[in-house]
């Protein structure tokens, strides 16, 4: 028997699903939630203020598409982005560190990457860098970064990233550590 490629309305259910289940562990805990993104372009926070109880939670969020806008409102380095360029692990988690400061909120989400139809910075189609970033101390002590390497198109890319993002919250919240599995050669980067 073949392997089921998940439909789009089923990846939507998990994304929904997982913005549902961060809102109510978030509530619980009696924290919020801010949400910085690049090639996502507010899908995230989208997905976030679409689930019932979102005001409870949900700050809000700065869609940094141009990259001299993840210095200018977001604090990342202009020497990392003028050395790496945006698509990149530390621009993430420096994105995500970012936003977490900028809207007061206790954790913060970063998506940055190259959904296509070109690469950009040198990096290919499909490379994507989210992260995660929380109470705690030093920048990358309190976050936790995936860099995935997905298939498909710009929809297709852009709609896996949201879902992954999610997940990498989902999991740092209740502690879980779980694949993901339409991702291909990803890599969890919690500290270094």
């Amino acid at each position: 028997m073949a392997a089921e490629t998940p439909s789009p309305s089923a990846g939507a259910e998990d994304a929904a699903e997982a913005a549902a289940e961060i809102l109510r562990l978030l509530t619980g805990r009696g924290e919020t939630l801010g949400v910085a993104e690049s090639l996502t372009g507010g899908l995230v926070a989208a997905e976030m203020s679409e689930a019932p109880g979102a005001s409870r939670v949900f700050r809000g969020s700065v869609t940094a598409y141009a990259t001299e806008l993840k210095h200018e409102v977001l604090g990342v380095d202009g020497a990392l982005l003028a050395a790496r360029g945006a698509v990149d692990a530390d621009v993430a988690l420096q994105m995500a560190a970012g936003v977490r400061k900028l809207l007061g909120a206790d954790w913060g989400l970063a998506t940055t990457g190259v959904a296509g139809p070109d690469p950009q910075d040198g990096k290919p189609v499909g490379t994507v860098y989210v992260a995660v970033a929380g109470p705690g101390s030093p920048l990358r002590s309190e976050g936790n970064v995936a860099a995935l390497r997905l298939n498909g198109n710009r929809t297709e890319i852009r709609r896996e990233s949201v879902r992954s993002v999610l997940g990498l919250l989902l999991r740092q919240l209740s502690g879980e550590r779980a694949g993901n599995g339409r991702a291909q050669d990803t890599e969890q980067n919690g500290g270094t």
